[in-house]
């Protein structure tokens, strides 16, 4: 969560206690900082055993030993990016309606429908636009292709809940989303405060500081 360019806090939060077990603040979002999330939890005798992302690239070598969930909601999210909110092509428009299903399938399922629809548009997504004065092309529908290639890409990890139920693993991080939409209120409340005194309120609303069990 950032507060700005460069203020930020990094927070893993157990989804079952609803309690923030680590946080950090931080200036950029980086495979490090996750890194020493990491190493900073094991070390205090916490057992890892699941995790529940956003997709951030990287971040799965930091976990790789352990069962990953890619948020549903940040999977719709980066969709919606890029298809808009109201597609207009028929692929797009498909494509969208697929997504929404997302929460109510099984792996199978959807990856059957998700393999049904490239076969469909395959053509349509190589179709090509030329600049013949510049002698170059590139894709036309460029950012259909990016919708379809970023959630083919997180297909293995879009079900891992189902896959591990008895983990009891959330298939969103809405649970840290909503504290953090907390955490943005209070500091826009108290926008005029000296960075200290904000500070101070975003500790004492994470002050469930990482222990040992």
């Amino acid at each position: 969560m950032f507060f700005g360019r460069t203020s930020g806090i990094l927070v893993v939060r157990d989804s079952h206690r609803k309690e923030n077990v680590y946080w950090s603040e931080i200036e950029r979002e980086t495979i490090d900082e996750y890194q020493c999330a990491h190493d900073t939890l094991e070390s205090l005798g916490f057992v890892i055993r699941a995790v529940v992302a956003d997709g951030k690239p990287g971040l799965r070598g930091v976990y790789r030993a352990m069962p990953m969930q890619m948020c549903h909601f940040h999977m719709k999210l980066i969709i919606t990016k890029y298809l808009t909110r109201r597609p207009k092509l028929e692929a797009g428009i498909e494509l969208s309606r697929l997504m929404q299903q997302l929460g109510d399938s099984d792996e199978i399922s959807f990856a059957s429908k998700l393999e049904a629809w490239h076969t469909k548009w395959r053509v349509f997504l190589a179709e090509k636009t030329v600049n013949p004065e510049a002698r170059k092309w590139h894709y036309t529908h460029k950012r259909l292709r990016s919708a379809y290639r970023s959630l083919n890409k997180h297909l293995p990890y879009l079900f891992t809940y189902q896959k591990n139920a008895e983990l009891g693993i959330p298939n969103t991080t809405n649970g840290l989303e909503e504290s953090f939409s907390y955490l943005k209120e209070l500091v826009r409340v108290h926008r005029g405060a000296k960075p200290n005194l904000k500070r101070k309120i975003i500790h004492s609303i994470l002050q469930n500081r990482p222990r040992k069990r």
